[in-house]
């Protein structure tokens, strides 16, 4: 059974950083895509950011480029989100997600989800 799960969310200061970690169990990370997605009250689902774990090419929404970083252990099945220079609009339940294949589409298993506020 495959098993998501997010940690690492918090209260921060706008221009403060988190790093949120994504574990995994129930499967190997050669050869799936992890994703980070973020849901904000009253507003639509976005996709974050993506890894494909064949050959770790990763891609970030415009909104977050030059301030998230994904990156992943695979002795720890683990995947994580660098998040610096937050701001407000980065306030959200952010989510890890787990596709087969190299396309972060959210179809696959998701975790809990992990709040992240940002405000002073």
């Amino acid at each position: 059974e495959v098993h998501v799960e997010e940690s690492g969310g918090a209260l921060v200061q706008p221009g403060g950083s988190l790093r949120l970690s994504c574990a995994s169990s129930g499967f190997t990370l050669g050869d799936i895509a992890i994703g980070w997605f973020r849901q904000a009250p009253g507003k639509e689902r976005e996709g974050v950011s993506c890894m494909s774990s064949s050959d770790g090419s990763t891609s970030y929404a415009d909104s977050v480029k030059g301030r998230f970083t994904i990156s992943r252990d695979n002795a720890k099945n683990t995947v994580y989100l660098q998040m610096n220079s937050l701001q407000p609009d980065d306030t959200a339940v952010y989510y890890c997600t787990i596709d087969l294949g190299s396309s972060c589409t959210g179809r696959g298993s998701w975790g809990q989800g992990t709040q992240v506020t940002v405000s002073s």
